[in-house]
């Protein structure tokens, strides 16, 4: 994995594929991994996911040797206050996550990160005033049914689902204005979130109601794993972003909560009604029409 190079491109690679291929499996199989830990409060998970990301960013740095870039950022208030930013989304994504994968409600994670590449649509025709193509207003009325749909049936907004949806997407967006090395900006978040984490692990070790080192040698290995599980695919896939065309990536990306989505039904077994099914068939169709314009382009492209 480099910073450096190769730089963003227009065209696929198949190092990019690899990369991108693995970040979502991983992140597809991420749901078994925190089932494991669903008797571990949210927060006390997070916490170590901030923790031990620690060393594993900043050891890929330093293999990278790009660590310069880091201090620099580090010595610079703007963009300290841009990655503090997008630190406290990715949180309080990976606390909403965490929560409802222990709780049940993985369906809600897989709905929330299906809804999303709509969301992003939605988000740069309101905050950078682009202009939606009539598919991409039919696709995102189609979500807006769906979401009207599951709020009927269970007398509320999808509350889980959106709310993934909102800090996952707003994470991306600012992130993108983030003038730093996807590696050197996912260590700088981690780093800005450590003192948080330290702290809130201090206090549930001096009111005994952490779960580390209590003496289940499973438990500790999980929570240390975290670093892995955490950084390993946001780093993986932010290198293999820049190796591939937006159009790969924004096909690619429904292979995470296609995955998330099976496991719930089949291996966590949570209830999936009808109602459920018409609401994530609207998903569907609404993924398959935002897609034809990008393949539509591709094969143009591909064409010309």
């Amino acid at each position: 994995m480099s910073d450096a190079s190769p730089k963003a491109t227009n065209e696929d690679s198949l190092s990019g594929f690899l990369f991108a291929l693995t970040a979502y499996l991983l992140w597809g199989f991420l749901p078994l991994y925190m089932k494991a830990l669903a008797h571990i409060p949210p927060a006390e998970v997070i916490a170590h996911r901030v923790i031990w990301s620690v060393p594993v960013a900043l050891g890929v740095l330093l293999v990278l040797r790009r660590t310069s870039e880091l201090k620099a950022a580090i010595r610079t208030p703007r963009m300290l206050g841009m990655a503090a930013l997008t630190a406290a989304l990715i949180s309080v994504n990976w606390g909403i996550y965490v929560w409802a994968i222990g709780s049940g409600h993985a369906l809600d994670a897989a709905l929330g990160y299906y809804i999303n590449p709509l969301f992003s649509i939605f988000l740069a025709a309101v905050l950078l005033g682009e202009r939606m193509a009539r598919l991409q207003m039919a696709a995102i009325a189609l979500a807006v049914i769906a979401v009207g749909i599951l709020t009927w049936d269970a007398g509320r907004l999808p509350v889980v689902a959106l709310s993934l949806t909102l800090s996952w997407g707003c994470y991306a967006f600012f992130k993108k204005w983030l003038p730093i090395g996807p590696n050197q900006g996912f260590a700088l978040e981690v780093l800005i979130l450590l003192p948080f984490a330290l702290g809130y692990m201090i206090w549930l070790w001096g009111t005994g109601l952490g779960h580390f080192r209590m003496g289940d040698i499973r438990d500790d290995l999980l929570l240390i794993g975290c670093g892995l599980v955490t950084a390993g695919p946001l780093m993986i896939y932010a290198n293999g972003a820049k190796r591939l065309t937006l159009s790969t990536i924004a096909i690619m990306q429904y292979i995470a909560p296609t995955m998330i989505f099976l496991t719930a039904v089949f291996i966590f077994d949570e209830p999936f009604s009808r109602v459920k099914l018409l609401a994530f068939a609207l998903i569907w169709v609404a993924l398959v029409i935002y897609s034809l314009p990008v393949l539509a382009a591709r094969v143009k492209g591909r064409a010309g």
